[in-house]
């Protein structure tokens, strides 16, 4: 085996490792909405987990840049409100789009032609396109930091108020999400994803 302290390693070899062995990750791509000044933002994150299901709770975590909250994260923090959706084969290359940086005030949903569909619970609007959406709102904040005392992340912990799903899949009888009909894309390391692959059971021990 080749070994790595990682205390010893840059952030970026950090990175690379992290983001190479925990993999594949689903993706978070959520619309919140800025409280100043009304603006969509719409962004995809894969560090984004299930936490709870006895509570419908999920977890999204935020990298800050030159010690600054993403818009995403200072949006979450600031309204408390968000709308996740699960990325899907058919909107690969829109979703990629949204993760350029861009200024706080221009909505990525310019670089796209989204159409957005207005929510139940929350402020920000979803979208029609993805085959799954979650509306959200910020149960828990939790800021991280370095040695030095440094936020470098933070983590937000979302409740799920309303669940949306398309007809195509899902098992309206059985309650089921079929996932060889949703075909959700996963994050690997670098600009690599991938794609729903073979479908097999496995029955857990008792």
């Amino acid at each position: 085996m080749i070994h790595f302290s990682a205390a010893e390693l840059a952030p970026k070899q950090n990175y690379k490792f992290l983001t190479g062995t925990v993999s594949p990750r689903p993706i978070a791509w959520i619309t919140t909405q800025s409280k100043n000044s009304g603006v969509v933002n719409l962004a995809p994150f894969s560090f984004f987990t299930v936490v709870s299901s006895d509570l419908p709770y999920v977890l999204i975590a935020t990298t800050r840049k030159d010690g600054q909250k993403k818009d995403t994260a200072r949006n979450l923090s600031q309204t408390k409100e968000g709308v996740i959706h699960i990325v899907d084969e058919n909107v690969l290359h829109q979703m990629n789009k949204t993760a350029a940086n861009l200024k706080p005030d221009e909505s990525e949903l310019s670089l796209s032609n989204l159409t957005t569909i207005k929510s139940q619970s929350v402020t920000p609007p979803g979208l029609s396109d993805p085959l799954i959406r979650l509306e959200v709102t910020l149960q828990q904040e939790i800021s991280l930091s370095d040695d030095t005392g440094t936020i470098v992340s933070d983590l937000f912990i979302l409740k799920v108020l309303d669940y949306y799903f398309s007809e195509k899949i899902f098992d309206v009888d059985k309650e089921y999400i079929l996932s060889e009909k949703l075909r959700p894309v996963a994050r690997l390391a670098g600009n690599n994803y991938a794609l729903f692959g073979e479908l097999f059971t496995l029955i857990r021990p008792q």
